[in-house]
């Protein structure tokens, strides 16, 4: 089996609240978060759109031309995309000695087709998914998915960051919680969308 190639990321914090990612291709996304907890994005290439978190570990990543696509987020910053069209990798998560550690380990090598996302997700899915996601913020719940290094009060959203993009571009997802619940709209480096 070919193992997907792997597109890493960084983030950084912009004065105005919103979000710079780098794409280790030399793509650039601006991101802002929406009051309903979407993220709303734009690249250097004249893309658009949002990313939706779906359900405990699914993200959908929509453009504003129509075409939609769906990321699954693995744990350790690593999210792969479609039926594995690539991985992509939150090198913010694990910087220094901790990065290197698991790069040594290969958590990139080793994904497994029952890994990949769905390649279509019906209306009604798609809902039974916001609403699964809704349950587990209202009930305190961690929201399940990435590798637990996100906020443990309630409002963890799994640590997604973005989605999917047909025409060799990307999504992207993390592994640790917003916080931005009761406790304001605080961004991290491991933003879903």
């Amino acid at each position: 089996m070919t193992q997907p190639p792997e597109i890493t990321y960084s983030d950084e914090l912009l004065a105005d609240g919103t979000v710079h990612r780098r794409y280790s291709d030399g793509r650039n996304e601006w991101r802002s978060r929406s009051s309903d907890g979407r993220i709303h994005w734009r690249d250097d290439r004249g893309d658009s759109g949002t990313d939706e978190r779906l359900g405990r570990d699914l993200v959908k990543r929509s453009h504003a031309d129509g075409r939609a696509g769906y990321g699954r987020d693995i744990g350790y910053g690593r999210t792969v995309w479609g039926q594995g069209q690539y991985v992509l990798v939150n090198r913010s998560s694990f910087p220094g000695r901790l990065g290197v550690v698991l790069g040594a380990l290969g958590l990139g090598a080793g994904i497994a087709a029952v890994q990949y996302a769905p390649e279509l997700l019906s209306s009604d899915e798609e809902e039974e998914l916001r609403r699964e996601a809704e349950r587990a913020r209202s009930s305190g719940g961690d929201g399940g998915g990435g590798d637990g290094s996100g906020s443990s009060d309630g409002d963890d959203d799994g640590g997604f960051d973005d989605g999917f993009d047909d025409h060799g571009g990307f999504g992207t997802a993390g592994d640790g919680g917003d916080d931005h619940g009761a406790h304001g709209d605080a961004w991290d480096g491991d933003d879903f969308g």
